[in-house]
């Protein structure tokens, strides 16, 4: 005779394991978009993740549902990531360096969703509410970090540099071999910090 109880035991452990394995995969989904575009062939994710392909058609049935969900993974990555370097890193100025790479990793994929949720416009103004609600209050705090600590200039939000960052991000998607993307954002944020010295 079996009990209500019985199978909530090992679901716990299944429900677990099937976050990890969707953490696997969309990490793994976030590195091919970072390198290849959100265009890049399942076959290729799959490879990354160590998985069939089956099993990412499983779990996402269209790209877009890939995408989206690739997007809202690495809002939380960037938005956890903010506190973290803070706790960690030598200097908010440093973190904010840090967090600003990781953040344009994550562009790349911004920069490839609309194509990808043409049919769902709804659901794509609901993940960028969600991007802002959740990430200018971490760019805030990095900024609010290195101005208490006197290595960032107070004259500009936190949404004027982020505007600023997609702008350069932007910039990338051109076929350029002389544009760096890096090298911009590393030259915009030694001038935020500059402009502080100079004065």
């Amino acid at each position: 005779m079996t009990t209500g109880d019985e199978p909530t035991t090992a679901n716990p452990a299944k429900r677990a394991d099937a976050r990890r394995n969707e953490k696997a995969l969309l990490d793994a989904a976030a590195a091919v978009f970072v390198t290849d575009g959100v265009n890049a062939p399942v076959r290729r994710i799959a490879a990354e993740a160590s998985v069939g392909m089956g099993t990412i058609y499983r779990h996402f049935p269209t790209r877009a549902d890939l995408v989206a969900a690739v997007y809202r993974h690495q809002i939380d990555a960037c938005a956890e990531a903010g506190p973290t370097l803070l706790a960690t890193t030598g200097s908010p100025f440093a973190a904010l360096q840090q967090w600003v790479n990781l953040f344009a990793d994550f562009l790349t994929t911004k920069h490839g969703l609309a194509a990808a949720m043409r049919d769902d416009p709804a659901g794509f103004t609901a993940l960028h509410t969600l991007f802002l609600d959740r990430l200018l209050p971490v760019l805030d705090d990095l900024l609010t970090a290195g101005r208490d600590a006197g290595e960032i200039t107070a004259d500009f939000s936190a949404y004027q540099l982020m505007r600023a960052i997609g702008d350069i991000c932007a910039g990338a998607e051109r076929v350029d071999p002389d544009y760096d993307a890096r090298l911009t954002l590393r030259l915009l944020l030694d001038g935020c910090r500059g402009r502080l010295r100079r004065g």
